[in-house]
């Protein structure tokens, strides 16, 4: 057993600005020289490039609903062991989850698991006395969450700060721990799928504008105080897939401002599964590496249509390799690069790499969001009949055939309801709208590998057999 120093930033709700709250407290302890280890709860890519920018560390996504309590609290124990305290942002409002009817997937649930201290973030700009109200109604909700303090967001001055402050200890038992003044320069830009990435903002400056501000009127030090006092949890045991037998694959990962979304311990099951991951980018690089898997992440093929056909030899060399029988696996924005083209915001087409005769196209409303059973039907490289997984899916955009598609998996939603088909298939190539979180199935990564690793030794054959015959 081991104490891992922890603390939950939760919300009252979306848009209180608890990632804003959670980055300032971030950067803060570690301008403090801390060792900070960010968490996010749910399924969100974007928020944790912040975090890492915050802190220099890769942030990990804990989930209720994809991975449960075992496999969260093993993600979680590997990644603290050597931090001095741990930060976990929370998703959407404290209680919100999947269904209304229960905690499953939410920020508490998660909480709960890790038995962790929640400090609760209030906009505090329009409110006084009714602000111990309601953090007296969180506070008491499921007494099995310890709320022991709330942050308020958006408050002008040190005195309408000092009116909550009185209101709230007066009322509750919960420690007010400071405020963040409404700051513009603050404020990370959105989009269509949430804040900007990380890596777009170019440099640190945000980040230590955030440090700056909680150093000025956050409590740090009793924030810190209240992250010790957290019970013992088991120390980090290996949940990872046992190494296959046979040599290391090298694995090509898209990465960059159009490929982006990747959870660390996907990589981590590939990795320990006998993958090499190799980067390479699809938008600046003229050519694949030396690879006999590719990989696609999600992120945004559509804001990069122009430059993304515009790289006619990195589509050829794609479609190349597909042909040849390598293996492809694909996600999201990964599915929308391998068919015919996407069609963008403004109705331009954008031709893309042709593997699958399908167009996407994007909406500006109709976002499809939320988690998914995705079951194998078919054989696949994801494995065999009847291998099930767990993932969410989150996109703007809609796939329209342009001649037969084959789909290889069976989907439904959180509440086991039908979403129909997902999986393209054409050979060794897969692609899926919904992200795949590989820790929920322990066959997923072990299975892309090993077929990657018997096409390229059916693709070596051929070639010998080819050349021995010219002989």
């Amino acid at each position: 057993m081991k104490q891992y120093p922890r603390l939950v930033i939760a919300g009252t709700h979306s848009g209180v600005g608890k990632t804003t709250a959670t980055l300032a407290i971030l950067a803060a302890f570690r301008k403090r020289g801390r060792q900070v280890q960010p968490f996010k709860i749910g399924p969100d890519f974007i928020d944790p490039s912040h975090h890492q920018a915050a802190t220099g560390r890769p942030s990990r996504n804990l989930d209720g609903w994809m991975l449960g309590k075992d496999c969260n609290r093993t993600i979680f124990a590997h990644a603290a062991t050597d931090a001095d305290i741990s930060i976990i942002e929370g998703m959407m409002g404290l209680f919100d989850s999947s269904s209304p009817l229960n905690g499953i997937g939410s920020t508490a649930e998660l909480a709960k698991q890790l038995e962790a201290p929640v400090i609760l973030v209030i906009d505090g700009s329009a409110m006084a006395r009714s602000a111990a109200a309601m953090v007296a109604g969180y506070a008491r909700f499921d007494p099995a969450v310890r709320v022991v303090g709330v942050l308020f967001n958006r408050v002008g001055s040190d005195g309408h700060y000092q009116l909550l402050k009185a209101a709230v200890e007066q009322e509750t038992d919960v420690a007010a721990l400071g405020y963040l003044r409404p700051d513009a320069a603050l404020t990370i830009p959105d989009r269509h799928l949430g804040l900007v990435m990380a890596l777009e903002q170019g440099n640190d400056q945000l980040y230590q504008r955030l440090a700056k501000a909680a150093l000025e009127t956050v409590d740090l030090d009793r924030i810190e105080a209240l992250a010790h006092l957290c019970d013992m949890l088991p120390e980090a045991v290996s949940s990872q897939t046992t190494k296959k037998q046979g040599r290391t694959v090298r694995v090509g990962m898209a990465q960059d401002e159009a490929f982006c979304f990747y959870y660390p311990d996907n990589l981590e099951r590939l990795e320990a599964a006998g993958a090499e991951i190799i980067t390479f980018s699809p938008l600046h690089d003229d050519a694949l590496p030396d690879v006999e898997m590719l990989y696609f992440g999600g992120g945004y093929p559509e804001l990069h249509g122009t430059a993304l056909t515009e790289n006619v030899a990195m589509r050829a060399a794609v479609k190349r390799f597909a042909e040849r029988a390598g293996v492809i696996y694909a996600e999201c924005g990964g599915l929308m690069y391998l068919a015919e083209s996407i069609r963008d915001f403004d109705g331009c087409s954008h031709d893309m790499v042709g593997i699958f005769p399908a167009e996407t196209i994007m909406r500006k409303s109709g976002l499809t969001l939320g988690y998914r059973t995705v079951e194998c039907s078919q054989r696949s490289i994801l494995g065999d009949v009847g291998v099930t997984v767990r993932g969410h899916e989150f996109h703007y955009s809609v796939l329209v055939p342009k001649g037969p598609l084959m789909y290889a998996c069976t989907l439904s939603d959180a509440e086991g309801l039908s979403k129909k088909q997902d999986g393209l298939m054409k050979g060794n190539v897969l692609a899926l709208y919904t992200h795949l979180r590989f820790a929920s199935q322990l066959e997923i990564a072990a299975s892309l590998v090993e077929s990657a690793r018997c096409a390229a030794s059916r693709i070596s054959e051929s070639a010998e057999s080819v050349l021995g015959a010219d002989r």
